[in-house]
C-alpha cells in the first residue's frame, strides 16, 4: 500500500509552546486514518499542516507527493476538507452552492449525486438558512466530495448529527473507502473511531502516546469486567475469593481483573456447584474508549 501521506519529525511551536513535539507516522492509500487526543493536544494543528493552511516549524510532511506548505493549487485540486465549523453564504440554495464548489475542481462529482449521498435530495432547492445544524454539516460533507477528491480531511465530521444520521454518515465514509478515497479523521466518537478507522494515532500533549488497529490497542488492554446479582438469599460472603478488584453494592457485584476467563469460571463453577442462577450475569471487554481514557487520564476531547 502506497502512502499517501508521511510525517517524519513534525514540530510546530508557538513561542516557548511546542503544540506538536516530534510527530512521525504515515497514511497508507485507501486508508481511513483517525487522529485522537485531548483538548490543546495538536491534532487540529497537525491536520492544517497537512492541509497546507499552517506552517510547520520543522520536520518533513509529503501529502500525496507534494509539500503542502507550497503545493499550491494543484495539491488542493486533489484533496477534499470538511472544516468542524465552515459559514456558508446563506442565500444560495443547496445546489446551487454544491455545483459552484464543483466549478472550482478540474474533476468533479455530480451535484445532485453528491446532494443524494449525504442525504439532503429533498433540500436540493432549500436555501442553506433554512437547514438545521445536522444538515448544514450534511452540506459541509457535500461540499468536501464535490470535487471528488483522492484525499479527503474530516473533522469532527458527524458532529450536531442525531444517532441515525450518524450512522448514514459512517456508511457514507466506509463506501468512500471502498472506492479507494484516503481518509484523515478527526473524532471525539471512540465509536466512531473504532468502527471506521483502520488505524488510530492518540496525541497527548503534541506526541504521540499510540498507534495502530483499534483491535491491537484494546488488545493491549488486559482488564475485563464481570457483573452480577445474587439472589436475595445468598450473601456476597459465600463468593469464593475473586482477587481485589471486588465491589458488592447490595446484590450487586461487579470485579475488575486482569484475568476475566478465569474468574469468569471461578464465578460459573461456584454458581453451578451451590444451585445459583445468575441471570444477568455479564462480561465486559475493554473498548477503545476505555484505551483513550487510561493514556489521556480521562480529559475530554476537542482539537
Amino acid at each position: 500500500m502506497d502512502d499517501v501521506i508521511v510525517v517524519s519529525g513534525l514540530v510546530k511551536e508557538y513561542g516557548d509552546l511546542r503544540a506538536v513535539d516530534d510527530l512521525d507516522f504515515t497514511v497508507g492509500s485507501g486508508e481511513v486514518f483517525a487522529l485522537l487526543g485531548p483538548n490543546g493536544a495538536g491534532k487540529t494543528t497537525t491536520v492544517e499542516i497537512l492541509e497546507g493552511h499552517r506552517e510547520r516549524t520543522s520536520g518533513s510532511v509529503t501529502v500525496l507527493g507534494f509539500d503542502p506548505a507550497n503545493g499550491g493549487r494543484a495539491y488542493r485540486e486533489r484533496i477534499g476538507v470538511v472544516l468542524q465549523e465552515a459559514g456558508f453564504d446563506e442565500e444560495f440554495s443547496v445546489r446551487e452552492l454544491v455545483t459552484m464548489y464543483g466549478g472550482l475542481y478540474p474533476r468533479r462529482r455530480d451535484p445532485d449525486e453528491v446532494i443524494d449521498l449525504v442525504g439532503l435530495g429533498d433540500k436540493a432547492d432549500a436555501r442553506t438558512k433554512t437547514l438545521s445544524g445536522g444538515q448544514r454539516r450534511r452540506l459541509d460533507l457535500a461540499l468536501g466530495l464535490v470535487g471528488d477528491p483522492e484525499l479527503l480531511f474530516l473533522d469532527e465530521p458527524t458532529t450536531g448529527f442525531d444517532p441515525g444520521a450518524r450512522r448514514r454518515a459512517w456508511d457514507l465514509i466506509a463506501s468512500l473507502r471502498e472506492l479507494g478515497t484516503t481518509i484523515l479523521l478527526t473524532t471525539h466518537y471512540m465509536e466512531e473511531a473504532e468502527r471506521l478507522a483502520d488505524r488510530v494515532a492518540l496525541i497527548v500533549g503534541g506526541r504521540l502516546v499510540a498507534m495502530g488497529t483499534p483491535a491491537s490497542l484494546v488488545a493491549e488492554e488486559t482488564t475485563g469486567v464481570i457483573a452480577f446479582s445474587l439472589p436475595p438469599d445468598v450473601e456476597s460472603t459465600a463468593l469464593p475469593p475473586l482477587g481485589q478488584g471486588v465491589v458488592v453494592d447490595g446484590a450487586r457485584v461487579v470485579v475488575e481483573t486482569t484475568q476475566p476467563t478465569r474468574d469468569l469460571q471461578t464465578i460459573t463453577t461456584w454458581a453451578v456447584d451451590h444451585g445459583v442462577e445468575l441471570p444477568d450475569l455479564t462480561l465486559s471487554r475493554p473498548t477503545l474508549e476505555d484505551v483513550y481514557l487510561r493514556l489521556t487520564g480521562g480529559a475530554g476531547d476537542d482539537s
